[in-house]
């Protein structure tokens, strides 16, 4: 059995694809098999939608959308989402966050990073742990990491370290082992890897696309993820949104997708 991944938003246009898609920070992939179809993630706004109905993709009948986390350039399109739609993420993805610099005990609030996203609409499903979604497609939940990196702080008033507990991802169970469906990669490329294997019991990785929050890694993370790579040897490798070129160019043989593409893997 194959899947069929549209990027129907991503950093980068395709240059070969019609010019009137739209291009954004952010990522929305369209993913679907013979049994199901997920969305995930919706990037910042309606640019999903806008792109989906130029290549040609139906999002009426939607096993689920899967919200990765709550920053807004993935989860900015829910309001363009169809009513009663099913969406699964975690149960802090519409908490209030914002890039911050703390300082002598103080915090300098710098961008808001969430959106009001009004959920009421929806069947949400909230969970924390992992979660069946489809025949083949897994909710990872919460994914532990044991020195989690801040990424700016969450509430508007009381300064709560923002370790972007929310994020995770989506898992495929392949005839050919896990393709893991990434939105950012806050909680770590190695440990998100580690902890998909440790919940499904698979350890052979067909794929791993989305984002991996390399764009500024140090050289030491970036050797650290080169080499865990090497160990595991995934058959493929696609490093899109937030990996960036520094951290594309640290890691041989990934491809790069941009909005309009169009994958099939076995």
């Amino acid at each position: 059995m194959s899947i069929t991944i549209s990027v129907l938003l991503e950093n980068r246009p395709n240059p070969g694809a019609k010019n009137l898609l739209r291009a954004k920070a952010g990522l929305s992939l369209f993913i679907q098999d013979e049994n199901d179809s997920i969305l995930f993630d919706t990037g910042p706004d309606d640019s999903f939608l806008h792109n989906a109905g130029l290549m040609g993709v139906d999002l009426t009948r939607l096993t689920a959308a899967v919200l990765s986390h709550g920053h807004y350039d993935h989860c900015g399109g829910v309001p363009w989402l169809p009513d009663n739609c099913r969406i699964v993420c975690h149960p802090h993805v519409a908490c209030e966050r914002y890039s911050a610099i703390q300082f002598s005990g103080y915090t300098a609030r710098l961008k808001k990073l969430s959106l009001n996203n009004d959920y009421s609409r929806y069947r949400m499903e909230y969970s924390s742990t992992p979660l069946q979604i489809g025949e083949r497609f897994i909710w990872s939940g919460e994914i532990p990491v044991a020195k989690p990196h801040a990424y700016g702080v969450i509430g508007s008033k009381n300064a709560n370290t923002d370790y972007v507990k929310d994020e995770g991802v989506l898992i495929y169970k392949s005839d050919r082992g896990l393709v893991i469906f990434i939105g950012c990669g806050h909680r770590g490329l190695i440990d998100i890897v580690r902890h998909c294997q440790r919940i499904t019991g698979i350890n052979h990785i067909h794929a791993i696309f989305g984002g991996f929050h390399l764009r500024c890694a140090s050289p030491r993370k970036l050797w650290a993820a080169r080499q865990f790579l090497h160990g595991l040897q995934p058959d493929k490798i696609m490093g899109c949104h937030c990996t960036g070129k520094w951290g594309n160019l640290w890691l041989p043989g990934t491809v790069t997708p941009s909005t309009g593409d169009i994958f099939v893997l076995g």
